[in-house]
């Protein structure tokens, strides 16, 4: 039943997002969408996607979003234009899918493949060749770790791309006034900012949490990552970009993004060095097993770097570009902006 209404309430919010036209409530929609979606996972006994879910789909996303609409405005631009090629490109790239989907087994059906061959061989051997409880983290981090490498370049990549894109010299010479404003617009959220560093130093703890003990419950480097960089994001937008500058290097960030795809390619050279497979775990040790855990411990602090410093990177240039943008207003448009 729950399943049901879950479902049902994920298909209303999609309608919505599809008809609105205002931009912040588009944001806040798929935030929620992101929300019930983690919810619905859970109902499935899915908790690891539910986990990333939550943390990537209705948290980091949705800030990333705000500090976009921030920028272009909440209010979409009506364009004028002919849908009719646009739908019938939609309606023949559909129809292929759907055609595409003929041959697929029915949903939950017992006699699909990968319920006959692929799910047992994971359930049934994991523990013994791995020797972690937690089969997510098993096939993600080892039976897949090159395509979960993939995933991390990936995720550099775009971090790159969007430094490369958006990266802005700062003057120096003009912080001291964005500060001023800073302090003007933050000065009336004092019990928040109380609150929040109450509150950030349990968050870092808590993603510690998450990235070492992915092994065993649900958890990982990439929800540890998004974690760990929204404690970050929340103190930039409580205190200010110059005051979070004071804190957090950008070019160390930077850095850390780079080491954290370094440190998970250095694992996998290293079993080359030791006679395996690439990202084969089993020759880091004289016991297998120790070599999976060590392994999987090193690549999982890999990919919580990446993802950690890439989710700061973007935020920081895409704020930064807004912050610019406000303080190249005349007087009165700053004026009403810290009103």
């Amino acid at each position: 039943m729950i399943d049901i209404v879950l479902l049902t309430f994920l298909i209303i919010i999609a309608v919505a997002i599809i008809r609105t036209k205002d931009s912040f409530a588009v944001v806040m929609l798929a935030g929620i969408y992101g929300l019930l979606s983690a919810s619905f996972f859970v109902a499935m006994d899915a908790v690891d996607v539910a986990f990333t879910e939550a943390a990537v789909g209705a948290g980091i996303s949705t800030l990333l979003m705000l500090v976009v609409i921030s920028m272009t405005g909440r209010k979409e631009k009506p364009t004028r234009h002919k849908p009719l090629p646009a739908l019938f490109i939609v309606i023949i790239t559909g129809g292929l899918l759907i055609y595409g989907t003929l041959d697929m087994p029915h949903f939950g059906s017992e006699d699909a493949p990968i319920h006959n061959h692929t799910s047992p061989r994971y359930i049934n051997d994991s523990m013994q060749e791995i020797g972690i409880p937690n089969i997510v983290t098993s096939v993600l981090a080892s039976y897949r770790a090159f395509d979960t490498f993939g995933e991390v370049v990936v995720i550099f990549t775009a971090g790159i791309g969007v430094l490369t894109l958006l990266s802005i010299g700062r003057a120096k010479e003009n912080d001291d006034e964005i500060e001023s404003i800073n302090d003007s617009m933050h000065r009336q959220h004092l019990v928040i900012r109380i609150v929040a560093k109450m509150l950030i130093p349990f968050i870092f703890l808590f993603a510690l949490y998450v990235q070492f003990h992915g092994d065993f419950g649900p958890g990982g480097g990439f929800q540890a990552g998004v974690i760990f960089a929204s404690a970050i994001i929340l103190y930039a937008m409580l205190f200010g970009l110059v005051t979070a500058r004071k804190v957090i290097n950008q070019t160390f960030i930077q850095f850390i993004a780079a080491l954290g795809v370094l440190i998970y390619g250095s694992v996998g050279i290293v079993s080359l060095m030791n006679g395996g497979n690439f990202l084969d775990y089993n020759v880091l040790s004289s016991n297998p097993i120790t070599g999976q855990h060590l392994g999987i411990l090193i690549i999982e602090w890999g990919v919580g770097c990446t993802v950690a410093s890439v989710m700061v990177v973007i935020f920081f240039n895409f704020a930064g570009r807004r912050e610019r943008k406000q303080h190249k207003k005349p007087p009165q448009d700053k004026e009403s902006s810290i009103c």
